[in-house]
């Protein structure tokens, strides 16, 4: 098999690694042993899989120095962002502990055999179950947070799903160390081989979705990526959910009022937010409609000053870096003109400049609305707050849309344009930015397409729906039944009989 290659992209060293290309023997191999694990993850209950994901967290931490070191190497994303990165991805197995103690994501529900007007009903009893092994595809951008030890192996594993990852070829020694550090603590706790596994290259991501043995697929990536697999699901006899988070363009509106109060602040925080991580995350705001008045001007100007003197950026690969170049290039093409952007030396890796972009409203076409992965930003100038809401409708739909507003705007207007934002989206941001995916039970990470494909999120709680399908017991023994439907298990939250009635703890556990 081909040995898979490592690439460091701060000066383009090439090099092989120990690891090789998974061929479809081990692939069915491995995808059958992560079947008979799904037995043990049931069979140890949510109390023991939450004391899995614990250990998770703390094997993750255990081995910080090395797993950053090597993530460094791979992506160029700085020690800094990738220490704090790590330290989300441990957070996120542990918030997955306590929705599972918590238990309400089941969503238990209990009808007792009771008189109805159409008669004798029998007695129902149902909750979310596991699908099965889930395929998960890590992300470029988040080496540890949506890759191998992301936030869809810790979801699928809490709702009881084996996972089989399929590493990134921007970071497969990171992803590997990070499988090993999660194998590691799921052996100690007295789990068996596939509960988590791992695989590597591009034939085996498709071969992996085609496996009858997956139940379901999660990706963070390009819409290109997601086209390609669910052709290859679209194979299968029994087609499966994939869940993918795809292009976000992430619109920021600054109305006149918040441009006059603040102007320096917002031009802060938006080079902050569209430079951040050389610009390669999928919260990144690429545009920015800012008012053509002194008050814009003295923003535009100094977000200007930021940019030009700004560094480079180090991007993830070789093809991320070459759609940059040739994005900046199209958006010049349609329109847009640079602005703003340093002068740099690229050296041997894939370093770019970040880039400022202008464009009048009336000028704002598709192409210019279009996302350009990376440090670049379009600010969109208008005359008038009433030209808002049509221009938003232009904007592809995201996974976020943000709003700056001061005391002087008009609230009526306010509340149009949060209109016009709430049907494109998924979380509405504002007088803030949408870089910084916060992870808790209420956050909402997805959106309209082309952001995501489907309405679920992923980051936070509820993300753990994805791998989850309902099922229902009709006049079960209470012996068979899982002890969440079992009338003497209080433990949870559960709908009874119509009514919502809390989890109520025995004092005997």
């Amino acid at each position: 098999m081909n040995a898979v290659i490592t690439v460091d992209p701060r000066d383009g060293t090439r090099r092989a690694t120990d690891l090789t290309e998974t061929g479809d023997v081990l692939l069915g191999e491995i995808v059958a042993r992560a079947s008979r694990a799904a037995r043990w993850l049931t069979d140890v209950g949510r109390h023991g899989r939450a004391g899995v994901l614990e250990a998770i967290a703390d094997s993750l931490e255990s081995r910080r120095a090395h797993l950053v070191a090597t993530a460094e190497s791979e992506t160029g994303l700085g020690r800094p962002r990738l220490d704090q990165e790590l330290t989300r991805a441990a957070l996120q197995f542990r918030m997955f502990a306590d929705v599972v103690r918590d238990g309400g994501y089941v969503e238990a529900a209990i009808d007792h055999a009771a008189d109805t007007p159409l008669g004798r009903g029998p007695d129902l009893r149902r909750m979310l179950v596991p699908l099965g092994p889930v395929a998960v595809f890590g992300a470029s951008n988040f080496p540890f947070a949506f890759s191998v030890a992301g936030g869809d192996t810790a979801s699928a594993l809490a709702a009881g799903c084996p996972v089989v990852v399929k590493a990134h070829p921007s970071h497969p020694l990171t992803s590997h160390a990070s499988w090993r550090a999660i194998e590691s603590a799921v052996r100690d706790a007295g789990g068996p081989d596939g509960v988590v596994a791992i695989v590597y290259g591009e034939q085996a991501g498709r071969s992996l979705v085609r496996h009858p043995g997956i139940r379901a697929a999660a990706l963070t990536g390009s819409i290109g990526a997601a086209r390609a697999l669910q052709a290859a699901i679209d194979e299968r006899p029994d087609p499966i959910p994939l869940y993918a988070e795809l292009s976000s363009v992430n619109p920021i509106v600054v109305l006149p009022a918040a441009a006059a109060e603040r102007s320096d602040q917002i031009a802060e925080g938006l080079f902050a937010s569209f430079t951040g991580s050389g610009g390669q995350l999928c919260t990144k705001p690429g545009l920015a409609f800012v008012p053509s008045d002194p008050a814009g001007d003295r923003l535009v100007s100094a977000l200007r000053e930021r940019v030009a003197s700004s560094g480079g950026a180090t991007l993830l690969n070789e093809r991320i870096r070459d759609a940059f170049e040739s994005g900046t290039a199209a958006l010049a093409r349609a329109g847009a003109s640079v602005s703003a952007s340093p002068r740099i030396d690229p050296g041997t890796g894939f370093t770019v400049a970040p880039a400022l972009m202008e464009v009048a409203l009336p000028r704002l076409t598709a192409e210019i609305a279009d996302e350009c992965f990376g440090p670049l930003m379009v600010v969109v100038r208008y005359r008038e707050v009433t030209e808002l809401g049509a221009a938003l409708v232009t904007v592809p739909p995201s996974l976020t849309g943000s709003i700056h507003s001061g005391p002087g705007d008009d609230v009526a207007a306010v509340r149009g344009l949060v209109d016009v934002l709430a049907a494109r989206c998924g979380r509405l941001v504002f007088d803030g930015y949408p870089t910084g995916v916060r992870v808790s039970w209420a956050q909402h990470h997805g959106g309209p397409w082309p952001s995501t494909n489907a309405v679920h999120t992923s980051v936070g709680a509820t993300s753990i729906r994805r791998f989850l399908r309902p099922l229902a017991w009709q006049d079960a023994p209470d012996w068979i039944l899982p002890e969440e439907l079992r009338d003497d298990h209080t433990a949870i939250p559960r709908r009874v009989d119509g009514r919502l009635e809390p989890a109520v703890e025995s004092p005997h556990r």
